[in-house]
């Protein structure tokens, strides 16, 4: 699943290419075309994400305006492809949900979750049920902290619940914990204020250099040897999908297990 900074990308990446401009959209598989016919032809005013939400604004901003609210769950992903010179722009490729044309550019959404119209006061909603991003400037990590300082639940589990921080996803979850050498299983509870805000810091700026570089990148300088990426073109890791290989620390087996219905993944040596 794309974590908050590959949405926070998509956002900016849109600005640039259609905002400020009429977009034309349309639902080449039909499952948004009601929707997408209230938006065609309008001015997008801006795209803004908020974990891993996305959002088109179209209109004048009014409580009323219209907004596609995307989240791409497992399987989304938009494709984009530069506006051809001639008429004819290329045709949809698998189940295209929502294609924008803006004068220079396309993009084709495929397999979100959610693709749906709202207006602005219902952005507040979805807004209102999310944790606190770290990759935006108006971030208050003391909301995250004041639930995570009185949960019993597993500090893994807490850092990937959306409401709690939103936009974390399983890389960064495995990785922030063993790069603070914080087991998955201690609760809530159990970690200290000074930890929390050693690691909230260090989410922000790894996410920031998601964002930046369009990849996740965690491991430090003089740990960046070993064994490869988990796949071919994947980040390199500590822990996240590991298990059973050695530590890039202290050589010990990285081991890994269900945790709230999701891989987790560390070294019980490293993290205490």
């Amino acid at each position: 699943m794309p974590e908050g900074h590959t949405l926070h990308r998509l956002a900016r990446l849109h600005r640039r290419r259609f905002a400020g401009a009429p977009v034309a959209v349309s639902s080449p598989q039909g499952r948004f075309a009601d929707s997408a016919a209230v938006v065609d032809g309008g001015v997008l005013r801006r795209a803004s994400a908020w974990g891993k939400h996305l959002f088109h604004h179209y209109g004048d901003g009014a409580v009323g305006g219209r907004v596609v609210h995307v989240h791409l769950g497992l399987y989304g992903t938009f494709t984009e492809w530069a506006r051809p010179t001639d008429a004819h722009l290329p045709e949809p490729v698998g189940q295209v949900r929502m294609r924008m044309v803006g004068a220079d550019y396309g993009a084709d959404l495929r397999g979100p979750t959610v693709c749906e119209l709202i207006d602005e006061s219902q952005v507040v909603d979805v807004v209102a049920r999310l944790g606190p991003d770290p990759l935006r400037t108006d971030a208050d990590a003391s909301r995250a902290w004041m639930r995570i300082a009185k949960s019993r639940r597993p500090i893994g589990a807490l850092l990937m619940d959306q409401t709690v921080i939103a936009g974390v996803g399983n890389v960064y979850r495995s990785e922030l914990l063993f790069r603070h050498g914080i087991d998955p299983y201690r609760t809530g509870r159990g970690v200290v204020e000074a930890e929390f805000a050693a690691a909230w810091a260090d989410l922000v700026a790894l996410m920031k250099i998601g964002l930046r570089r369009g990849k996740i990148v965690v491991v430090r300088p003089e740990h960046d040897h070993g064994p490869p990426s988990y796949l071919p073109g994947r980040p390199r890791t500590y822990v996240y999908r590991r298990a059973g290989e050695p530590c890039r620390v202290c050589a010990g087996a990285i081991r890994t297990s269900v945790l709230e219905g999701r891989n987790v993944f560390w070294c019980p040596a490293c993290q205490t």
